[in-house]
């Protein structure tokens, strides 16, 4: 298999936490955090998807270490709600900082089909996504598919959206799975819009 090195324009990438703040930047259109999913985790993959619901649910940047516990039990995590609060919690407080937000959608999703497979910016102005099983969120430079990146379970990427940017630089989509069988469980956080319902 061949990797191709990605550009190095619109996209910052490193494996320190901190590199998700540099979305602000004019020309940067996705900060990268670079790491692996944590040990404590890996159990996740044995999981029985037809056990999981989906998690889509406005949370606090108060209340979301009171709430997502919760959340995670009632959609069938039961042995491991407590390893996937202690990943996901931070991952909130962070995003709510760096986007000053403090209201926020959250998702975590079983995806066994090929939804949102074309390539595009979301109509939110920033969306973090984090793979945790299977292929991770792929991503190309606008106008140039050729060479298409993806997220690698675990690593957070943290992308502009259309009511940042009219003029995306980024484009992100869901890697096609629909045939190989295999399933994706993927967390995703946006900022609630003053204009959004919560």
């Amino acid at each position: 298999m061949t990797i191709l090195a990605a550009r190095s324009d619109a996209m910052v990438e490193d494996d320190n936490a901190n590199i998700l703040a540099r979305i602000w930047e004019p020309d940067v259109h996705l900060a990268l955090w670079r790491r692996s999913l944590s040990d404590s985790l890996a159990p996740l993959a044995l999981l029985d998807w037809e056990q999981i619901d989906d998690i889509d649910e406005p949370v606090s940047r108060e209340t979301v270490a009171a709430d997502l516990p919760a959340y995670l039990e009632a959609a069938g995590y039961a042995g491991l709600t407590q390893a996937l609060a202690n990943e996901l919690v931070p991952l909130c407080a962070r995003f709510a900082a760096i986007m000053d937000c403090s209201q926020m959608k959250l998702r975590l999703e079983v995806v066994e089909t090929d939804a949102c497979r074309k390539f595009h910016a979301d109509n939110v102005s920033a969306r973090l996504l984090m793979p945790l099983v299977g292929p991770g969120t792929q991503w190309v430079h606008t106008g140039d598919d050729d060479i298409v990146q993806a997220l690698q379970p675990g690593e957070v990427g943290l992308f502009k959206g259309w009511k940042w940017t009219e003029a995306p630089r980024i484009l992100h989509r869901s890697p096609p799975v629909a045939a190989t069988g295999e399933t994706r469980l993927l967390f995703a956080l946006s900022p609630v819009e003053r204009q959004d319902d919560a």
